[in-house]
């Protein structure tokens, strides 16, 4: 099989390697495709995420949809031709937190597209067959690769617990602030406000409910979301972006007792909080590591609304143009929003 492999900063080949028969209780895929993540441009951009350096070669890619090729031993309900979301996270299941249902902080998890575990950027794969998600009636292949994305939304607002009626901010219009957004407003969130400095990504968040958009380049975010909110400031704001000040600023539009979510991850692993206004106005901070047991959920939320959902897929690549849908990405060309890499 064809394999995708970031071999150096910022460049791509494509190796091949051998697919093995499954073994027992594992399930053969054929991918069909695989959504580029915000992490995976971290490790092709800035050669690290968070404060992990990265390590060459790396295989990428974690939201992934394919078809089965063929069942290993012991394998029931699933057979060749069935299609799947295919989940990236390998839990042990006995570990002290896989135990208390906190499976993303497993002491034992493999997740593919994370050194050393090789990620989805290939032709094919052997997985785990509890590791297949069973696709809605009428969701497509790519579609289907939202789940992941969508799945750390619903963890990310599990944390965030926003009730009916509440305001919210985003910081960030890529996909994940795209799909932030949507949920929002589902739950009953009253106004919306989107930062985001790309023209077309400010476009696409008003196509998923967001009541006002932001240029934080020509605007002030702050300033315009506490002006805008009466001086009281949001119950509950969500950095997707994790980029510049957006930190700080989401901490610094939340109403006294309000709620802070960082969803994106940050570049390096130290970074200045305004500590002051959480601590004086007691703002709840909470974090976001991928998701937990969302991954089903997120694929039913997908199946209902997939018309408007579908927008947001707006590029699709072979695997041997990888490099150029990642550099796309990085440039935020041609109105970018979720590119696909279809082996």
């Amino acid at each position: 099989m064809r394999v995708a492999e970031l071999y150096e900063y910022r460049r791509f080949r494509l190796i091949e390697q051998r697919l093995e028969e499954p073994w027992p209780g594992e399930v053969q895929v054929r991918i069909e495709a695989v959504g580029i993540c915000g992490s995976d441009l971290h490790h092709f951009a800035d050669g690290h995420i968070g404060g992990i350096t990265t390590t060459y070669p790396i295989v990428m890619g974690h939201e992934a949809a394919g078809r089965i090729l063929k069942t290993g031993p012991g394998v029931t309900g699933w057979a060749p031709g069935d299609v799947a979301a295919l989940e990236p996270s390998q839990f042990c299941y006995h570990c002290e937190f896989c135990r208390r249902a906190r499976f993303n902080l497993c002491l034992n998890l493999k997740f593919l597209s994370a050194t050393p575990y090789p990620g989805f950027f290939r032709d094919g794969v052997n997985l785990p067959a509890h590791n297949l998600l069973r696709l809605p009636p009428a969701i497509s292949l790519e579609e289907a690769t939202l789940f992941e994305p969508m799945a750390i939304v619903l963890h990310s607002l599990k944390q965030a617990a926003p009730q009916i009626g509440e305001t919210a901010a985003v910081f960030g219009a890529g996909p994940i602030g795209l799909l932030t957004v949507f949920v929002l407003k589902l739950t009953g969130a009253t106004r919306v406000w989107a930062v985001e400095p790309v023209a077309h990504r400010r476009a696409m968040a008003r196509a998923m409910g967001a009541d006002a958009v932001i240029d934080p380049v020509a605007a002030d975010p702050v300033q315009e979301i506490r002006s805008d909110s009466g001086g009281r400031g949001v119950d509950l704001a969500l950095d997707c972006a994790a980029k510049g000040d957006t930190m700080n600023q989401s901490i610094q539009v939340v109403r006294p007792g309000g709620r802070f979510v960082l969803t994106g991850i940050p570049s390096g692993g130290y970074h200045t909080l305004d500590i002051d206004t959480l601590r004086l106005e007691e703002i709840a901070f909470l974090n976001v590591r991928r998701s937990s047991d969302e991954s089903q959920t997120a694929l039913e939320l997908i199946g209902q609304h997939r018309a408007r959902l579908a927008p947001i897929l707006t590029h699709r690549f072979p695997l041997d143009g990888i490099q150029r849908a990642f550099e796309m990405l990085l440039h935020y060309e041609d109105g970018a929003g979720k590119i696909l890499i279809k082996p």
